[in-house]
This record gives structure tokens, sequence and C-alpha cells, in this order.
């Protein structure tokens, strides 16, 4: 590598090739494959691995520390597909956000529905009611520096602006309850969850006593809510052991008072967000960023988070990688959030 243009080059290229690569292998099943074609792991282990070389790489030329981190930075937004979620002119337009796997301190294997979702769907064409929608997708890391460092509004905020890129419906994701498909109502502005870390085993700095907000967080209201058509959405037909439900339970501290309530019905006036509809942790946070630039941006815009149910593992199985119940759970649960989707469409 000649200098650090060549790397800047090469960087994004390589970026954008793992996604494409990612992309194209969920959407056309291979023969024979170490794992099957919807599986979201071997994009976030190529990920990890190419990133850890891209940290310790010591070249001829000069790179240092503020270098350094604009490589891996360009890598990071170029392999997670928010370099490439260009639309077509003359078709509406859609853009649909999955997140990476998490909690591996407590099983390694762990995979996410949600970004499994995601590389279905990436470029994909659907025609509803008559009407051609193009599909982009972007998987965001379970980071919280990432979110400190508007990675959100960066991949979403060109999509709410006006001009051939305005979006027509933007919609996160992410993995949440067992069996359920959570559409949220009500986003909090706070960080509460203290009970598990980041990916990279940082909290977020809050409790539900005392919730916080981004340092970055551009200035908004403590609630937002969803602009998705949730009634339509939650009559979906996804597989039998599946459910849908419009969720409007937050947990809130109440005008004048110091301690949390939960509110099946969503906030009251005046009250801090301890927990969304969506929990206190990043998959709230992204509901909150996303509708915060709706509201900023284009209020007219459908707009809002759903939470696929967790994948899981047979429960005789404590170490193999994969098995026939994990695969089928998970092409189930993207099958579902197809559904979902195409109800918010029709």
């Amino acid at each position: 590598m000649p200098n650090r243009a060549a790397a800047t080059a090469l960087v994004r290229v390589q970026g954008q090739l793992l996604w494409r690569t990612a992309t194209y292998r969920a959407q056309h099943p291979q023969t024979a494959p170490a794992l099957p074609s919807t599986d979201d792991r071997g994009l976030y282990w190529a990920r990890i691995s190419m990133a850890l070389a891209l940290r310790q790489w010591q070249p001829h030329f000069a790179l240092g520390t503020t270098d350094r981190a604009e490589l891996i930075r360009s890598f990071e937004y170029s392999s997670r597909g928010i370099t490439s979620s260009r639309f077509s002119p003359g078709v509406r337009k859609i853009l649909l956000t999955g997140f990476d796997p998490f909690t591996l301190d407590a099983d390694i294997r762990i995979g996410n529905p949600s970004g499994a979702n995601a590389l279905t769907l990436d470029g994909q064409r659907w025609t509803v009611n008559g009407k051609t929608y193009e599909i982009q997708t972007v998987m965001l890391p379970v980071r919280y520096t990432d979110f400190d460092e508007n990675m959100v509004e960066n991949a979403l905020a060109p999509h709410y602006r006006g001009g051939p890129q305005h979006a027509d419906l933007v919609m996160t994701a992410s993995q949440g309850r067992v069996g359920i498909f959570d559409l949220e109502a009500f986003n909090g502005r706070r960080r509460s969850v203290s009970s598990i870390g980041d990916n990279n085993n940082l909290w977020g700095g809050g409790t539900i006593n005392a919730p916080v907000v981004s340092p970055s967080m551009p200035a908004g209201p403590e609630w937002i809510t969803s602009s998705l058509p949730l009634a339509r959405m939650s009559g979906a037909t996804v597989p039998t052991q599946f459910r849908t439900r419009v969720n409007t339970s937050v947990l809130e501290i109440p005008a004048g008072e110091t301690l949390p309530v939960r509110r099946p019905d969503g906030p009251t006036a005046g009250s801090i967000a301890s927990e969304g509809t969506g929990g206190g942790y990043l998959s709230n946070e992204v509901a909150y960023r996303n509708t915060l630039q709706r509201d900023l941006l284009d209020p007219s815009m459908p707009a809002g988070h759903l939470h696929v149910p967790v994948l899981q593992f047979d429960l005789a199985n404590k170490t193999a990688i994969t098995d026939p119940t994990y695969e089928t759970n998970r092409d189930q649960i993207v099958a579902g959030a197809h559904s979902v989707l195409r109800a918010a469409l029709s």
C-alpha cells in the first residue's frame, strides 16, 4: 500500500464488498454452505476480524492515531451498508435497519434476527397494491460509542431530507422478547439499562431511577411517538408460534416525583423517560433517534421501531454453532418481519 489515500480507497471498497457479499449470500441460497445463507453471524465475525487487522496494521507510511481511526470508521460505515443506501429513481423508498449480535459474553454463538432480516431485504423490490417499493438496509452496532458519535443520524438523516434520496418510510428494528413482534409506540429519550453492557463492555451510565441522555443527543422532547401504521401492522400474519402487538407500556418518573412508575398506556405529561416501550437500551435509543430525525426533518414521514422475537437454539444444544431449531426459528422470524413490513405498505 503506497500511501494513506490508497489505503482509504481500499478500506472503503473492501467494506462495501463485505456488505454486498453478505446481502447477496442472504438472498441467494448457497450449495452446502458452512452456515445457511440467512445466517447474520458471518458478516459480524468477518467485520470483527477485518477491523482487528486494520487496528494492528503497520504500514510503510506514517499512520497516526487519528488517521487509523478514520480508516476504521470508513470500514465500519461501508461494511454496514451506510455508504451504499442510495435508492434508484422512480420507486417508493423504504429504509430499514437491523443490529449486530449482542450479549456475546453470555453465549458467543448468538445471532440477531433483526440483522438477518436486514440482509435478506437490502436492494429488494416489492410490489404492493400496484406500487413498487425499493428497500435499502443498514446494520447498526450494539455500541454506545458509535451512537454517541451520531452513526444513527449519519445513516438516516440523508433519507429524511428532501431530494431524490428522500424515503417514504423508515423503520428501525432489533431483537426483543421471546415469541413477540413488538411494535413500539413510545420512544424514550434516556438510557437506563444497568444490567448489561454493550459489545465493548461499556455501560450507558444510567439506571431506571436515574436515566441519562447520550452526550450527543440532539435537543428534543422526553417522549416521541411512532408514526408507523401500528394497528395495520399488528394484524400481519406471522408464523403461528409468534404473535404481534402494539406495545404501549413505558416506565416513567412522573413529574415532581423521584421513583419510576410503570404506565401500561404510555407516558403522562411532564414525566422523565426511564424506559420507552422498547426499554432503556440501544433498541429504544435507535427508535428515539430515528423518530427525532423525523420530527426535525420531515414530520409527515411514517417512522418507528419493530422488535422481532428472540432467536433461540434447541434447548439440548449447549455448544454447537447451529442446529435445525435455530435455523428454522431464524427463518420464521425473518418471514414474520417481512409480513409486518408488507402490512405497513398495504
